[in-house]
């Protein structure tokens, strides 16, 4: 029997029905019996649009069946989605890119790590206030002061794991310095290579850094040593970090002063420095303890502070200088054993230098190889509980206002001291009159810590001298009252 359709009106297939119910709003399902092929071909324009199959230019009319044939181009669009999603959905999530790290805390600074942690790059600073009182200092007066004792913003850090550096520029006083410039060669935590600007190896106080001191101002062991000095240096430590070792060659710095800018005399001095920390990381009384010896070596041809040293007292003046018709002319030595000791709130600090220098006077030709020393011992104690460290303390509870706040951490400190010139001095390369042959100090000290990086520092000095007055006469006692607020991170 023949159909009673010819094929070119055959009924629509029964998803076209199906989609015709859905697409149609319901409001006409339940006006109309039937949506008429022009609402079904509108509605398939809508979802065609919103999967982004656009009509067939030049299509025929939307007869029954153009719309089955768009119908069948929007399920296999359907079904490549689908697909797709499972395949999405099977796959494990991507980890996410790795980004850089920007760290700001109160008492790390500011520190920027890249995404694979090879490169890193440190801000940080010590800024120095100071309030400066003499007492009775009628015979030699010296100007009561505020000033900048020290303004050093430092940039520091890694790049790659084999280069590292520090840049650490001064702005107290007249005019800007470098303190720090050196790039390090860490080729492994036992052999790095350091070159550039960097502090002697010799002195155990000048090598502390400026905000852990104990007092205002260091002790006259720090005179005789290097300061900062433009070199060459390989260190390391070794044993479980127990053995600690410095060895360099270096342009040559005065006693207590920084080396020139270059080197005006083309010679260069050799030091190095052991220090050994046995009981380091146990949990015995002496795990804090640490001793060692530092050195130098070199010659020195010249006049003037690039060469001869001037000492100092604990207030910054000077009682010990050379004629100005005196220069360096031969070997200086330096030696110096020193140690430390930290156990709970309460630490010990103690070095001896002796600095020898061959020197001639220009005006008579005297010649001599003249020996000066000097020592001190300081002791620290923390008496709200925290721990004493080489490095300052941190309180436990900070201060802040309120029922719940801290104070802080509170600190006693005191030095004891003594620099001896060489009696060979005088008369011939230095005045009796005017420069002391010996000075012993002794200095009392109260910080305060209200926060890891906030200190607030008080001390009273007092210093007495062998010589240096008119005639035969000790030069007047210096007393002093120095204050200082500190902030460091």
């Amino acid at each position: 029997m023949r159909s009673p359709h010819p094929a070119s009106v055959r009924p629509p297939r029964r998803h076209l029905l199906a989609l015709a119910l859905a697409l149609a709003p319901a409001t006409t399902m339940a006006q109309d019996a039937a949506p008429t092929p022009e609402q079904i071909a509108e509605r398939l324009r809508i979802v065609e649009r919103r999967l982004g199959i656009a009509p067939v230019d030049g299509a025929a009319p939307d007869g029954l069946a153009e719309l089955d044939r768009r119908l069948r181009a929007v399920e296999q669009g359907l079904d490549e989605r689908d697909r797709q999603q499972a395949v999405a959905a099977s796959q494990p999530a991507p980890a996410p890119k790795p980004q850089p790290e920007i760290t700001l805390a109160a008492d790390k600074g500011a520190s920027i790590r890249s995404a694979d942690g090879k490169v890193q790059l440190k801000l940080g600073a010590l800024v120095q206030a100071d309030h400066r009182v003499f007492i009775d200092d009628d015979e030699r007066p010296q100007n009561d002061t505020f000033l900048w004792r020290r303004i050093r913003p430092t940039l520091e850090g890694s790049w790659g794991e084999l280069v590292g550096f520090r840049i650490t520029p001064e702005f107290a006083g007249d005019s800007a310095s470098i303190v720090d410039a050196y790039v390090d060669l860490k080729f492994s935590p036992a052999a790095t290579v350091r070159a550039g600007k960097v502090k002697g190896p010799v002195g155990l106080e000048r090598l502390q850094g400026g905000g852990a001191i104990a007092l205002v101002e260091r002790g006259f062991p720090t005179e005789l040593a290097p300061n900062r000095d433009l070199g060459v240096q390989l260190h390391g430590a070794l044993a479980q970090s127990r053995v600690n070792y410095v060895v360099g060659v270096y342009n040559g710095a005065p006693d207590g002063r920084d080396s020139p800018t270059s080197n005006p005399d083309g010679e260069f001095e050799f030091a190095g420095r052991l220090l050994f920390e046995p009981w380091k990381g146990s949990d015995g009384a002496l795990s804090g303890l640490g001793f060692g010896i530092g050195a130098s070596t070199g010659d020195k041809q010249g006049a003037g502070n690039s060469f001869l040293p001037r000492y100092r007292t604990q207030g910054q003046a000077t009682f010990f200088s050379y004629l100005g018709t005196v220069v360096a002319d031969g070997e200086h030595t330096r030696w110096s054993p020193h140690a430390y000791w930290y156990a709970g709130p309460v630490g010990l600090l103690g070095e001896y230098i002796r600095s020898k220098q061959e020197v001639v006077d220009t005006a008579t030709a005297a010649r001599a190889s003249l020996d000066h020393s000097a020592w001190s011992l300081s002791g620290r104690w923390v008496v709200t509980g925290e721990k004493a460290s080489h490095r300052g303390v941190k309180p436990h509870r900070p201060f802040a206002p309120g029922a719940d706040g801290g104070w802080g951490a509170f600190e006693l400190v005191a030095r004891y001291g003594e620099l001896d010139v060489d009696d060979a001095a005088f008369p011939l390369f230095a005045s009796p009159s005017a420069s002391a042959s010996e000075a012993s100090a002794w200095a009392l000290g109260l910080n305060w810590y209200p926060t890891g990086h906030l200190k607030l520092a008080a001390s009273y000095g007092h210093t007495s001298f062998t010589g240096g007055g008119p005639g035969d006469a000790d030069r007047q006692d210096e007393k002093t009252f120095f204050t200082r607020a500190q902030f460091a991170f």
